[in-house]
């Protein structure tokens, strides 16, 4: 039985681990500008998934002049499918302060299904951002 587990990190290693996926992820699979992905990680509470201690899966919050912004949710493709994506997205917004009242992220189109069961509905129009398309998505 595959044992699945997220933690916020705390270390500088896991750090490492986290940004290694979503360097796979966001920069080499959906070719995102690296100078895009590494933005505001100082003002990021940062999270790490992993299988059975294997590094598999990145998020973060972070508070924006909005609200609370989730951002960064990343998979490695051969831990997709494993419900990794779920439990970062509960992960985080169980961290979030009680005083959380307006929580947003921009989903990439084939995510918006894992949010909406958190109960994010999408506002707006359909955007570019990186060259992929999103939708701006808000916690009702």
């Amino acid at each position: 039985m595959d044992v699945l587990t997220v933690k916020k990190i705390t270390e500088q290693a896991d750090l490492e681990k986290a940004f290694a996926i979503r360097r796979t992820v966001f920069v080499q699979e959906q070719h995102c500008p690296p100078e895009l992905e590494y933005e505001n990680e100082d003002v990021s509470i940062h999270f790490l998934a992993s299988i059975n201690d294997v590094p598999c899966g990145a998020a973060r919050w972070r508070k924006t002049d909005a609200g609370y912004k989730l951002e960064r949710f990343a998979v490695s493709k051969e831990f997709r499918g494993k419900k990794v994506g779920q439990a970062l997205v509960a992960a985080v917004l169980a961290d979030l302060p009680d005083d959380a009242n307006y929580i947003y992220l921009n989903s990439q189109l084939d995510a918006r299904g894992l949010y909406a069961k958190f109960g994010f509905l999408e506002e707006g129009p359909e955007f570019e951002e990186a060259g992929i398309k999103h939708f701006k998505m808000v916690k009702k």
